[in-house]
C-alpha cells in the first residue's frame, strides 16, 4: 500500500487515535545525527578541559608575570565620557599622569589564574596608600589584590614590593613622558619606543592594547625574576589598528 520512500509518516486512524509510523531509514539517521551531536559536545568539553591549565588558581603556580601599564589620559577622558570622573578624581584630577601601573599578573603560558583565595586576606590601607604614587587608584589597588595578588604566592606586601620592582625594571620612553598634544600613531610605534630604551626587551613580549581608536595599555611580559621574556599568547592579544592616538596629560 506505501512504498519504502514514504517521507515521514502514516497516518492509521483507529479509535480516534492516531498512529504514527516512520520508516526505519529515517529513524536510523535521526540516531546517527544524535550520537554525532552528542560527540562533538563530549569533544568540545574535552578541549575546554584541555585548555584550561591543570594549576588552575593554584597560589603561587605560573609561569611569568605581564606588567600592564595603562595611558592614564585615555582612561581619564573615558571615564569623562561614561559620566564616571568623579570616581577616577584621584588619578583625572590633580597631578599629570602618563603611564600608570594597572597591574601585575601572574600568567600561565595559555591562560592565566585569578581570584586564588576567596575571601582574599584583608589589604592593610597602609599598603593601598603607599602605592597610589604608581597606581593612583584605590579601588583598583584593592581589586588588582584580590583578583591577581593572591595568585602571586606572596604576601600583600611582598606582592606590592614586587609591583614596584617590575615597575623599576622598565623604562617609559621620554616622548611619552610629558606629552602635552594629542600624538597619532601606530601601535607598533609604540613597542619600538619601548624596545629601544629598554634593552633586551623583544617584540615577542610587549603587546600594546587599545580601546576604540586611543592606545591603552602596554604590557610587558617579564619572569618571576623580573626579566623580559617572550610570550606568543599575550602578543597575540595587541591592538589590530593602523593608528591610535595618545591624549595629552591633563592636570598639573
Amino acid at each position: 500500500m506505501f512504498s519504502s520512500s514514504a517521507r515521514l509518516l502514516y497516518d492509521l486512524r483507529m479509535g480516534g487515535v492516531a498512529m504514527f509510523y516512520f520508516p526505519s531509514t529515517l529513524i536510523s539517521r535521526f540516531l546517527i545525527s544524535l550520537a554525532l551531536l552528542a560527540l562533538a559536545g563530549l569533544t568540545g568539553l574535552a578541549g575546554a578541559a584541555s585548555a584550561q591549565d591543570r594549576r588552575q588558581n593554584a597560589s603561587g603556580e605560573f609561569d611569568f608575570y605581564v606588567l600592564s601599564l595603562s595611558w592614564s589620559p585615555s582612561f581619564c577622558e573615558e571615564a569623562s565620557e561614561r559620566g564616571s570622573s568623579g570616581r577616577s578624581q584621584v588619578q583625572c584630577g590633580g597631578r599629570p599622569f602618563s603611564f600608570v601601573v594597572h597591574g601585575l599578573w601572574p600568567q600561565y603560558e595559555h591562560g592565566f589564574p585569578n581570584y586564588c583565595q576567596r575571601p582574599s586576606p584583608r589589604l592593610d590601607r597602609n599598603i593601598m596608600s603607599s602605592m597610589l604614587d604608581l597606581m593612583p587608584a584605590p579601588g583598583l589597588i584593592f581589586s588588582e589584590w584580590d583578583k591577581h595578588g593572591t595568585c602571586s604566592g606572596l604576601s600583600a606586601r611582598a606582592y606590592f614590593e614586587t609591583i614596584r620592582k617590575a615597575r623599576a625594571a622598565v623604562k617609559i620612553p621620554d616622548d611619552y613622558l610629558q606629552l602635552q598634544d594629542t600624538k597619532t600613531l601606530s601601535p607598533a610605534d609604540v613597542e619600538e619606543a619601548f624596545i629601544k630604551v629598554n634593552p633586551g626587551l623583544k617584540a615577542s613580549g610587549i603587546a600594546v592594547t587599545c580601546n576604540r581608536k586611543r592606545l591603552s595599555e602596554v604590557r610587558i611580559c617579564m619572569s618571576k625574576e623580573l626579566e623580559f621574556r617572550d610570550c606568543p599568547e599575550i602578543d597575540r592579544q595587541a591592538c589590530p589598528l593602523d593608528q591610535v592616538t595618545m591624549p595629552p596629560m591633563r592636570g598639573g
